[in-house]
């Protein structure tokens, strides 16, 4: 089989979803290019994050795979009734999210929000296309190929036992940060994000390239806060950034 080429969580970093896509090598019809999700939140532009994905199945000539991440599932949730412990906290970016598809601001200070603007984010009915909702809730939550097993954040498990993703809930694949997994996990390769590289297993404060523990390849490096966007193409590891 061709290549695969994974990146990892985008955030709303259109312009470092840009300049990695132009770092890439021509995708050929035998390549395959995987999301691992977390389109959306804190970055500037969560609109043109999700505008770009949607059109590369139609402007690449090899597949797109497009995973759902925590953040997407989130925002499912939230257009059915909103989730306060998902849209409050300010460092999920949400803010940023609703801004981009208003047309406003996105530059925001520490504060977020005003109170106005907070209580029209919470009736996403209003301002989130549904079309955006439905495209979010068909995103599948894992993929696998010869090269390796892709999901967003890791497996249903625990110890040294993890289930292959066909086998386990789903939540875990979306959402887990489980210490054991991160040391313990051997198997197929397993590429994931979700957590940023810098708070896994023996990385050093700050670190802002892809982290590899034998079968298991972290790639948040953390686009929307700051980091570069990561791309890892497998069987041969190159790693790309923005």
């Amino acid at each position: 089989m061709g290549r695969t080429f994974v990146i990892g969580d985008v955030h709303g970093d259109r312009p470092a979803l840009d300049r990695l896509l132009a770092a890439l090598p021509f995708i050929s019809v035998d390549d395959t290019l995987v999301f691992l999700g977390d389109y959306v939140d804190r970055g500037p532009d969560s609109r043109g994050v999700v505008e770009c994905v949607r059109r590369l199945p139609e402007q690449t000539s090899g597949a797109v795979v497009t995973l759902r991440g925590n953040h997407e599932d989130a925002w499912v949730a939230s257009w059915e009734e909103p989730d306060l412990g998902f849209l409050g906290p300010r460092g999920n970016g949400t803010a940023e999210t609703y801004r981009s598809f208003t047309d406003g601001d996105t530059d925001l200070s520490g504060e977020g929000l005003p109170m106005d603007e907070m209580a029209a984010m919470l009736d996403v009915k209003s301002w989130l296309p549904a079309a955006v909702v439905k495209w979010m809730r068909a995103l599948p939550v894992w993929y696998e190929d010869d090269h390796a097993i892709y999901v967003h954040a890791g497996l249903d498990g625990e110890g040294t036992v993890w289930k292959h993703p066909r086998d386990g809930a789903v939540r875990p694949l979306l959402w887990m940060r489980e210490p054991d997994f991160f040391a313990g996990y051997e198997g197929k390769t397993l590429v994931f994000g979700h957590t940023r590289v810098s708070e896994l297993p023996g990385a050093e404060e700050g670190r802002t390239a892809a982290w590899v523990r034998g079968p298991l390849i972290g790639i948040d490096t953390g686009a929307g806060r700051g980091g570069p966007l990561t791309c890892i193409e497998l069987p041969s590891r190159t790693i790309y950034t923005s």
